[in-house]
């Protein structure tokens, strides 16, 4: 009833806001989130729909770029020392703060000092202090256009994590975003859009930001070109899915930005809506606990990888969207390359030679899942299937989210198809699953090997020598058999067609910039 009456009142304001619309020459190009943000401030307070709105407003000195690598946004070029140990960063020429003035690196300076003082609340304090990856020793401001960085020691992570989305992109901001007493009015940035309004609970608006320097060329992830196309752009909380697919196809919404597989079929077919879908850096996986009696042995671990249908799994899962992927490595990153093109090939007739080496009995083995989570709860049951038809007793135990939560926490269970969150760096996925049981129960890969490589690959700054750790840990991933990667997941974007130029995208949030009304 609740959820009705929700529905009812967002629908309302939908309706309201189109008659309103009408009125305009250029009505707002409207975008619906499923909740509200938790704040306007970069990284503090956020959560994932906070991170989308707030990247329209601020920029860094890099952002990932399409394929989630990391390139310069608001600088120009980046120098590396021979050590490793130093970033100087050239600030690109006439960037401009949304209340007119220029940036330098002053506010460089100032936005790190805010960033990093003690109690700001900013997520990624920890990630540069030494807790984390990165032990960022010093930060200067030789001259207007230059800031320089000093590490404690290399690290390939560093830019990266300074263009983290749960980071706020590190955004550099104009002072003017506190106020006197340092508290916090509003983000005062240089991106393509300005902070106008925000009713909590209904809608956050921005204009654009006349004064925008733009990057030449082509847009390109959350650098590239960033131009906005429209006056306004309303990000509308509609919390229901039924209420936005209605409201898209009234036409009172024109995007909606994280469409689930199930309705891509009902939508594709709806007249005046247009599907689009893009890989992701997220990964359902099979986990095997390598700790458990029956799955110690890798040749039954073996066993299992040879008896699923990738490709069949993956498209039945994915409505025949995604492709599937047994590297740990994301489809779509920079780092998957020929060699983490190899998988296991679907072959019963070797499980069943590995199943005798082995010495399997017919013991039972469950597959733990949960349906919170549709696609992984989808897997559990097709994955459940193959195995059985193979004649490996695999048991299906369907529990609530926290409970398959705390029991990956504890690293107790057989098997579990699990949803992972998107990493946006080849050794950040890798560090996601290895480490030791013993003081990290949930780690699902306790190699020395693998972890020494991990490590190589999480300082050395050199693609070539990253690829060949990369590529090296694929190959040991591949013959022990820690866990199952399945498929990535897809960003599934649904819009109105008169809009030109939205795009899904490999991390999965809606951009705004770039995108246009045609035909009236």
């Amino acid at each position: 009833m609740k959820v009705h009456q929700l529905s009812a009142a967002v629908a309302l304001a939908l309706a309201g806001m189109a008659g309103a619309a009408i009125a305009q020459s250029a009505p707002p190009l409207r975008i619906s989130l499923t909740a509200d943000i938790r704040s306007t401030e970069p990284g503090v307070n956020r959560d994932s729909n906070s991170d989308a709105v707030v990247l329209h407003i601020v920029e860094g000195l890099v952002a990932y770029g399409e394929d989630a690598e990391v390139r310069p946004l608001l600088a120009k070029s980046i120098d590396i020392s021979a050590d490793g140990k130093t970033y100087t960063f050239t600030l690109r020429d006439g960037i401009k703060f949304h209340n007119g003035k220029p940036m330098t690196s002053a506010d460089v300076l100032w936005t790190w000092q805010h960033y990093t003082g003690a109690n700001s609340g900013w997520r990624c304090a920890s990630e540069f202090d030494g807790r984390g990856t990165v032990k960022v020793t010093g930060v200067e401001a030789p001259d207007a256009h230059t800031v320089v960085y000093h590490l404690e020691k290399p690290s390939s992570l560093f830019l990266a994590s300074l263009a983290r989305t749960d980071c706020g992109g590190t955004g550099i901001l104009s002072k003017d975003s506190v106020g006197a007493d340092g508290a916090w009015i509003k983000p005062i940035g240089t991106g393509p859009f300005e902070l106008a309004e925000w009713k909590r609970g209904e809608y956050i608006r921005l204009t654009k930001f006349a004064g925008y320097s733009n990057l030449d060329g082509k847009r390109d992830g959350y650098t590239g070109s960033k131009r906005p196309l429209v006056d306004e752009v309303r990000f509308m909380i509609v919390p229901d899915d039924s209420t936005a697919k209605a409201a898209l196809q009234r036409g009172n919404i024109d995007i909606i930005e994280d469409v689930s597989n199930n309705d891509v079929p009902v939508l594709q077919g709806t007249p005046n809506v247009k599907v689009a879908y893009a890989p992701v850096m997220s990964m359902t996986a099979l986990l095997l606990q390598t700790k458990d009696p029956v799955l110690s042995s890798p040749k039954m671990r073996q066993a299992l990888a040879h008896a699923i249908d990738y490709k069949q799994l993956a498209a039945a899962v994915t409505e025949g969207l995604a492709q599937p992927n047994n590297s740990i490595v994301p489809l779509v990153s920079p780092y998957h390359d020929a060699a983490q093109k190899q998988g296991w090939e679907y072959d019963p007739a070797r499980t069943q030679a590995l199943l005798k080496e082995a010495g399997y009995k017919g013991q039972a083995l469950t597959i733990l899942t949960t349906k919170r989570y549709p696609q992984s709860y989808n897997s559990a049951v097709i994955v459940q299937a193959m195995l059985q038809s193979v004649g490996i007793n695999a048991q299906l135990s369907v529990v609530e989210w926290a409970t398959q939560l705390d029991r990956y926490n504890a690293g107790t269970y057989q098997m579990m198809t699990f949803p992972y969150s998107a990493r946006l760096d080849a050794a950040l996925n890798y560090e996601m699953v290895t480490g030791d049981k013993t003081k990290q129960p949930r780690k699902i890969w306790d190699s020395a090997e693998a972890l020494k490589l991990v490590e190589a690959a999480s300082v050395d700054t050199d693609h070539a020598k990253r690829q060949a750790s990369f590529d090296q840990l694929h190959k040991l991933f591949l013959a022990d058999v820690p866990s199952i990667p399945l498929y990535n997941g897809l960003d599934i974007g649904a819009y109105r067609s008169d809009v030109k130029g939205y795009q899904p995208w490999a991390v999965k949030k809606p951009r705004a910039w770039e995108v246009e009304r045609v035909g009236g």
